[in-house]
């Protein structure tokens, strides 16, 4: 269990690392913000569109040997961002430790549905969701004082470490015997990785070619239209042209890409969408903290650590404990609860954040947005696990993999455009309502265009001009305005989205372990 834990820490760590380490990439690059995001959505968009391949891969060769294959493809990647000399190359590491993460996500799954049943299985399941809040919580605090007193590249020194310890403990896993006979659909996994690759790509680059008409500097457009949109459309018809397809295979008798039995019921369908959406809600928070935390305010990668600190181990603490109220509590009583908390929370931090992060009421908002995350990741998770047989135990790990990877590339995508543009649409409405800025100087630096920038960098630009310092001071005034605007207006959103998915967690199982009802044991999916 030690090495599948370390596995999920490794995975974890690394999306965790790369904000903490955002304003260290950004000067030593000297690229923006959203192009250090772009990494972290690589990554997400790899795992995305390759899990449900890489679990036939592992079910065919066998799960431990293509464990240790991904898990030394993956110390490889770790190496390439210690020594990278671009942001290009980051982008690449990325691109590498996701391929292999397709396979490690599904061997997980399976492999706890090997080795552990009954009440061992749920806690073994609860273990991988208090990984990924430990994960979380080393990474902002070892990342954030390593990025700030050493740099950002010895925080993938320890992603190393942890690769090669990993690495060293799977001949310790019992070796499951692959199945040669199980062919891979090729034409599945290429429906489904073109799609995920087409909707990620228009969902990240929204705000960069146009959310409808397309900007300057889009790629190309269609007639005018913008092509993020057009990339979205075509991701959800190849999506749903893959599950046609599979039907299909499965009616000729035939072994499909991923298996639809595992999201057979509503349960397991709304467990599907409550993972989505509280994954993408997590990783739209921690681009926010840190984006604002180091480029906003300027601060160190340690200061974005002490800010996430209280809700990351409140998630940790979270995933491991509510495990013990599944015997007293449904899981869509607990879903309703926990999604109602994360709606409350992002509606609280909207009325009551400022450009500190340390205020008591900024601090109790992460607090309570961080009990009902981590009741969720740990509870959809194990609704997914026990409803299917082990047999399909690497297409739950798929499911899940492709689920969650995903939606930290779109909550990604989604939080960067969102920002930007809220940033850029306050700015606007400033300038157009009249300032202290003549015409003249908001030509010259482009200012309702500008990207997140410090109140230092910005001053440093303004410097170059014209201005005087009493246009300086509106300017920077300007932008703080804006940009605590579009951050309060953003969490807003997000609560918004927090609200919808109560619906989703009132179709999870309403019985307890105990309770099955007779129907749904015989796999009645119409309960």
């Amino acid at each position: 269990m030690a090495g599948l834990f370390l596995a999920q820490v490794l995975m974890s760590f690394n999306v965790s690392a790369l904000p903490v380490t955002l304003g260290g990439m950004v000067d030593d690059f000297g690229v923006p913000p959203t192009d250090v995001s772009t990494a972290l959505v690589t990554y997400g968009l790899f795992v995305a569109a390759l899990v449900m391949t890489g679990a036939k891969i592992g079910q065919r060769i066998g799960w431990v040997l293509m464990f240790r294959v991904v898990i030394a493809l993956f110390s490889v990647a770790a190496l390439t961002m210690i020594l990278a000399p671009s942001i290009g190359w980051v982008i690449a590491a990325q691109a590498l430790a996701g391929a292999s993460a397709a396979v490690i996500v599904p061997s997980l799954v399976a492999l706890i549905a090997e080795n552990y049943h009954g009440g061992q299985q749920a806690t073994a399941i609860g273990s991988l969701g208090s990984a990924r809040a430990l994960a979380g919580v080393s990474a902002f605090l070892i990342g954030g004082a390593l990025a700030t007193l050493v740099g950002w590249r010895p925080v993938f020194m320890v992603l190393l470490v942890i690769a090669v310890a990993v690495f060293i403990l799977s001949f310790r896993l019992r070796a499951l015997r692959g199945n040669g006979t199980i062919r891979i659909d090729v034409v599945g996994a290429v429906l489904i990785g073109l799609g995920i690759v087409s909707l990620t790509l228009g969902v990240n680059n929204l705000n960069a070619w146009g959310l409808v008409a397309a900007r300057p500097g889009s790629p190309f457009d269609i007639l005018g239209l913008s092509p993020a949109p057009v990339l979205i459309v075509i991701g959800v018809v190849l999506v749903q042209v893959f599950f046609v397809w599979t039907r299909r295979r499965t009616a000729a008798g035939r072994v499909p890409l991923v298996s639809l039995s595992v999201l057979g019921s509503s349960r397991e369908r709304a467990a599907v969408y409550a993972m989505f959406i509280v994954v993408a809600l997590e990783a739209a928070l921690n681009f926010t903290v840190p984006l604002y935390v180091q480029i906003v305010q300027g601060r160190t990668p340690f200061d974005t650590s002490l800010a996430m600190l209280p809700f990351n181990l409140t998630v940790f603490f979270t995933a491991i404990l509510v495990v013990r109220l599944y015997r007293r509590f449904t899981p869509r009583a607990i879903g309703v609860f926990s999604f109602s908390l994360t709606t409350v929370a992002l509606v609280w931090l909207s009325f009551v954040v400022t450009n500190n992060w340390e205020t008591l009421p900024t601090i109790l908002g992460l607090f309570v947005f961080g009990l009902g995350q981590g009741a969720l990741v740990t509870l959809v998770f194990n609704v997914l696990v026990t409803a299917s047989p082990k047999e399909l135990a690497g297409d739950v790990g798929s499911v899940r993999g492709t689920t969650q990877n995903l939606a930290s590339a779109v909550g990604t995508a989604v939080a960067g455009a969102l920002l930007v543009g809220l940033l850029s649409a306050n700015v606007a409405t400033a300038l157009s309502a009249g300032t202290e800025l003549p015409d003249e100087l908001t030509s010259q630096v482009d200012l309702d265009s500008t990207n997140f920038v410090s109140n230092d960098r910005l001053r440093e630009i303004l410097s170059q001009t014209d201005a005087t310092d009493a246009q300086v001071d509106a300017a920077v005034a300007l932008n703080e305005d804006a940009r605590l605007g579009a951050l309060q207006l953003g969490l807003l959103v997000l609560a918004g989205i927090s609200a919808l998915a109560i619906v989703p967690a009132s179709r999870l199982p309403s019985y307890l372990p105990g309770e099955i009802p007779q129907s749904v044991a015989t796999g009645d999916v119409g309960q």
